[in-house]
């Protein structure tokens, strides 16, 4: 298949992108406020990066069980899909943060105590933890939408004579519908994912040690806001260009 146009132009908002990058190494390696800086920050890359995969797992997996139920032939789980998208989407992701957060998290504690089951404290439950369930919750809505777009993409025709050959339900999914859907789903899914490594740095209202919050206690303590926030910037735009190259060059390899 022929490349549209666009995807054949020269990358110069990427040599612009290295440019900027390389003139932030070198501060970086020249500059001593920028060497003080930096090894501090790169210890929340970890947990940075650890938020961003698992939150974006289990939202894949949630997102997906939301896809099926809202194509399912029982109304009440279409219903139940149906009111968890539209109530998720609509609330922003900060806002459940805070909720999942201070409110959830204790109540959950709270019925796990009524239950006579071991006590449990709210400070025993991971802030972590909590963040990643709010990431989670937040991106199944999305991704519930995008799983269902990608279902609905296969031909029924498809389906029908897969149902006519004898394959089970599960056969058909697992054979005829998912490989197809995912060739569909695998963009946006890609984009979702850059998305997510951006807005796990809003777990650091809640305190949890990722980039951005290990940024905002370092340039408190030294106040050097320039040089930190200008690592912190440099930290996220190298992970999402480098995750967006990637994508793109697997994305031009399914349609070739």
């Amino acid at each position: 298949m022929r490349e549209p146009a666009r995807d054949r132009d020269f990358p110069w908002w990427l040599l612009a992108v290295v440019g900027l990058g390389l003139w932030m190494f070198f501060q970086v390696a020249t500059d001593e406020a920028y060497r003080g800086v930096l090894p501090t920050l790169a210890k929340g890359i970890r947990i940075t990066v650890f938020v961003a995969v698992v939150s974006y797992g289990l939202a894949c997996a949630l997102g997906l069980a939301l896809a099926l139920m809202a194509l399912s032939r029982i109304t009440l789980l279409r219903q139940i899909a149906r009111f968890y998208v539209e109530v998720m989407r609509g609330i922003p992701i900060l806002v459940l943060l805070l909720y999942v957060a201070f409110v959830l998290a204790p109540a959950l504690v709270s019925a796990w105590n009524a239950l006579g089951l071991p006590e449990a404290r709210t400070r025993d439950f991971s802030l972590l933890w909590r963040a990643i369930i709010a990431l989670t919750l937040a991106y199944a809505s999305f991704l519930a939408e995008v799983f269902r777009a990608g279902l609905q993409s296969v031909d029924e025709g498809q389906i029908e004579a897969a149902e006519a050959l004898g394959l089970t339900g599960w056969q058909r999914f697992r054979h005829v519908v998912w490989p197809q859907a995912l060739r569909t789903v695998l963009p946006p899914l890609g984009n979702d994912f850059v998305a997510m490594v951006k807005d796990s740095s809003l777990v650091s209202v809640v305190g949890v040690a990722d980039v951005t919050q290990l940024g905002k206690i370092t340039a408190a303590g030294n106040f050097r806001y320039f040089e930190t926030y200008n690592v912190v910037a440099l930290i996220y735009l190298t992970m999402t260009i480098g995750l967006s190259i990637a994508l793109r060059r697997f994305e031009r390899g399914l349609r070739r």
